[in-house]
């Protein structure tokens, strides 16, 4: 497993020393200043090389851009809409420019408007940590009492809809503005800012688009830029909605297992691929990711390790981020389902037998807690969460290695 870190940017509060110092040596990047449907440049993609490349002069270790977190898909390609055969132009162009800088993994995701969503950014937990969470009946207040989306009551019960009147009652204009930034803050480090008539706007173009017709759309992206990639030797990896159900009534199709089959069915070739996140996944209890890890191995190519804690098993539910190996996913089993894969691989001659991780998310704890860093990506709780999958890979390779021999 090839340790990776996702970094921001030269103005992340997390430096590339502090990455190279929690032991990771593969960077995960963007160029979040550039908008969606936009071509990566091979000169803006070369500035971020080279940021990284420098930081040779201060660190004798030899980090490198090894994944493309991400190369956004415009929300004009998501609706088939607008300029959008123009933006999947582009998209191929950059992944040219990409595998010519020696690039070849990127992840990306189809989640309409928002690309996670969370109540909470520092909720904190008994011990004095702090973590994001996502809270149903928060989510209810928003949507139904402070967005007034039309057609909101239709997607929750009375009851639901009861207790989050009764918590809406007892909010101030400053828990209400908190709330709501949260829940529109959008992507860490991206430049697109989200204001609530923009998340209104957003939505009245999404009105027509129904479950069927956005897989429609994502099969026919996947159809134009999939053999691209394949030819450039990328390979593409789609990351699964977060939360993995549907919100603001928008239509989910990564969530589950059966949503991941149905594209590399469409699309059985090796560039078509997945990033399997064990956060966003695991929020539903339906989801068996080791199984999945076994079963879609082969096209897995991008893994972000993280847990979750379910607050209760129905789907939506509350949920929040736990510590990497305390939470309802197993992660011992899932990175032995990885290590299994990435042994066939390596015996079938597979070049790409490492698959790249990260530690995704963190838990806000020690010196974190008096820093401002990008939510959910604090130095501390991410390295912590690194050295405690290491010491799983570890000690499950040298079973395996003496199991073998």
């Amino acid at each position: 497993m090839q340790e990776t870190w996702r970094w921001f940017g030269p103005d992340d509060p997390v430096s590339l020393q502090d990455i190279a110092q929690a032991g990771a040596s593969g960077i995960v990047t963007a160029l979040h200043h550039l908008s969606a449907g936009v071509i990566w440049s091979e000169k803006e993609i070369s500035i971020r090389q080279m940021e990284i490349f420098k930081s040779k002069q201060n660190i004798e270790v030899d980090l490198k851009w090894t994944v493309v977190e991400s190369l956004p898909v415009s929300e004009d390609i998501k609706r088939q809409s607008g300029d959008w055969r123009n933006h999947i132009k582009n998209y191929c162009i950059s992944m040219e420019n990409l595998a010519a800088a020696g690039i070849s993994t990127i992840c990306y995701n189809f989640m309409p408007i928002l690309d996670w969503t969370r109540t909470e950014l520092a909720s904190k937990l008994p011990n004095g940590a702090t973590c994001m969470r996502f809270d149903l009946i928060d989510f209810i207040v928003f949507d139904v009492f402070i967005l007034k989306r039309k057609s909101a009551v239709e997607n929750y019960s009375k009851e639901l809809q009861y207790l989050a009147s009764k918590r809406f009652e007892n909010l101030n204009k400053k828990m209400k503005e908190n709330l709501t930034s949260n829940i529109i803050c959008g992507l860490p480090g991206a430049t697109d800012k989200f204001s609530l008539e923009d998340v209104k706007n957003h939505l009245k173009k999404y009105e027509h688009i129904t479950e069927k017709i956005l897989r429609r759309n994502l099969i026919d992206f996947l159809r134009e830029v999939s053999p691209v990639a394949q030819d450039l030797g990328i390979k593409l990896c789609c990351h699964p909605d977060d939360p993995p159900f549907s919100l603001l009534g928008l239509p989910r199709i990564m969530s589950t297992e059966k949503d991941y089959k149905i594209i590399m069915d469409e699309m059985p070739i090796q560039a078509n691929g997945i990033t399997l996140c064990s956060g966003s996944l695991g929020v539903r209890v339906d989801n068996d990711l080791a199984g999945m890890m076994s079963r879609l191995g082969d096209r897995v190519h991008f893994l972000h390790l993280r847990n979750v804690t379910r607050e209760t098993d129905d789907i939506p539910n509350s949920f929040y981020e736990s510590e990497h190996l305390y939470g309802d996913t197993d992660m011992v089993s899932l990175i032995s389902s990885i290590l299994v894969e990435e042994r066939r691989r390596r015996n079938n001659g597979r070049e790409d037998w490492s698959i790249p991780f990260r530690p995704d998310h963190g838990q806000n704890i020690l010196d974190d807690l008096k820093k401002d860093s990008n939510p959910g990506y604090p130095a501390i709780g991410r390295l912590k969460g690194l050295a405690e999958l290491r010491g799983i890979s570890t000690a499950l390779s040298k079973y395996f290695e003496e199991k073998h021999d």
